[in-house]
C-alpha cells in the first residue's frame, strides 16, 4: 500500500465540521483542507490539488481533464457515498489508486427512510402546516405502517438495513434489484420481484438506487403513473432519477398519497410548487447527517488514505 505524504482533502464539510476536522488534523497535521462555500468545479480542484499525491474527494468532478493536469496524483480516497462525479476508467488509467468503504452511512438513511415511511402515513406534514397556520383540525385519519406492502427498489447496503428495521412492522417487503440476494431474501421474508410488480403491488415505494446512465431519469412520467393509486413514492437516493414535475402532478391529482424526498435533481432544491405541496415531505440531503455517521464516514475517508486499491471500474456505477 502506497502512503501519501502530500494530502489535500477537497471535501468542503470537513473543514466545516469541528470534529471531522479535529480527525483530520490528528491524522495528518499537515494536510491541506478547502473550507469554501461549496463543491469545486474542474479548474478549482486542479488548482487546489496541485502537487498533491493523495487527496480525500466529496462529489468534486474526478474527469479525465483534472487527472491528466495532476499528474503526481497518486490515491484518491472518497467522503461519503456515492461516485457518479468520478471517471474510473480514468483513475484506472491514470494508475490512481482507490480508497473507499462501501455502506458506512447505510443506517442515517435507512432510519431517516423509516422516519419518512411514518410519517407520509399518518398525514404529520400537512397536519403539521395545518396546526401552524393557525388551525386546529379535529383528526385525519391516516394508515399503519405495520401491515403494509413496502417496496425498495435497489437492496444493496442501505436497502438491507430498511429491510432489518422493517421486521418488527410485520411489512410484506418486495424487493427489485439487478443483483441476487436470495439468501437475505430467504432470512428476512422479503419476495424478489420484477419492476413492474413492485410499482404494481407498492404501498409504499423507496428508492435506493445509484445515479448511474441508466437510472437517470428512470422514473418519469410514465412509470409515475403506473404507481399503485395512494402509493407513497421516497427517495433518500439520488436526485434526477425521478421526474418530479409528475410527481407533482400526481400528488395535485390525490394519485399518491404522498411523497417524502431527501435529493433533488437540482441542490439546493429550487422546486418550489414540489417542495410546498401540503402531502409532500422535504428534505435538503441530510441522508447522513447524523453526528455518528459523519465522524464514522471521516474516518473511513482517513483510512482510505492508506487501504486503498487498483481501480477496477466494474465495481463501481461509474458514468
Amino acid at each position: 500500500m502506497q502512503t501519501p505524504t502530500r494530502i489535500a482533502v477537497a471535501a468542503p464539510m470537513i473543514a466545516r465540521h469541528p470534529r471531522m476536522r479535529a480527525e483530520f488534523v490528528a491524522a495528518y497535521p499537515s494536510a491541506r483542507l478547502y473550507d469554501g462555500p461549496r463543491n469545486m468545479g474542474e479548474d478549482a480542484l486542479i488548482d487546489f490539488l496541485r502537487d498533491c499525491d493523495a487527496a480525500v474527494i466529496g462529489f468534486e468532478p474526478v474527469t479525465e481533464r483534472v487527472l491528466s493536469a495532476l499528474p503526481n496524483l497518486k490515491i484518491i480516497s472518497k467522503y461519503g457515498a456515492g461516485c457518479e462525479t468520478i471517471d474510473f476508467h480514468a483513475l484506472k488509467r491514470h494508475g490512481v489508486r482507490f480508497g473507499y468503504t462501501w455502506g458506512v452511512n447505510k443506517l442515517a438513511v435507512a432510519e431517516l427512510t423509516l422516519c419518512f415511511m411514518l410519517a407520509a402515513q399518518r398525514w404529520i406534514m400537512p397536519l403539521n402546516l395545518s396546526m401552524r397556520a393557525g388551525a386546529r383540525p379535529v383528526y385525519r385519519n391516516g394508515r399503519l405502517l405495520t401491515g403494509r406492502t413496502v417496496g425498495l427498489h435497489g437492496c444493496g447496503h442501505i436497502g438491507k438495513e430498511v429491510v432489518r428495521l422493517l421486521q418488527p412492522f410485520g411489512c410484506t417487503i418486495l424487493a427489485c434489484d439487478i443483483q441476487k440476494y436470495e439468501d437475505f431474501y430467504a432470512r428476512h421474508n422479503v419476495q424478489a420481484v420484477s419492476f413492474d410488480e413492485l410499482l404494481e403491488r407498492s404501498e409504499v415505494l423507496s428508492l435506493h438506487l445509484p445515479k448511474t446512465r441508466e437510472t437517470l431519469g428512470l422514473y418519469n412520467s410514465d412509470v409515475i403513473a403506473r404507481l399503485r393509486l395512494g402509493c407513497t413514492l421516497i427517495n433518500t437516493c439520488r436526485g434526477g432519477i425521478v421526474d418530479e414535475a409528475a410527481v407533482l402532478r400526481r400528488l395535485d391529482s390525490g394519485d399518491l398519497m404522498a411523497a417524502a424526498f431527501d435529493v433533488f435533481a437540482i441542490e439546493p432544491a429550487e422546486n418550489d410548487a414540489l417542495i410546498q405541496h401540503p402531502n409532500m415531505l422535504a428534505t435538503p440531503h441530510i441522508g447522513a447527517s447524523a453526528e455518528e455517521i459523519r465522524l464514522a464516514i471521516a474516518q473511513a475517508a482517513i483510512r482510505g488514505l492508506t487501504h486503498h486499491e487498483d481501480v477496477d471500474p466494474a465495481k463501481f456505477y461509474s458514468s
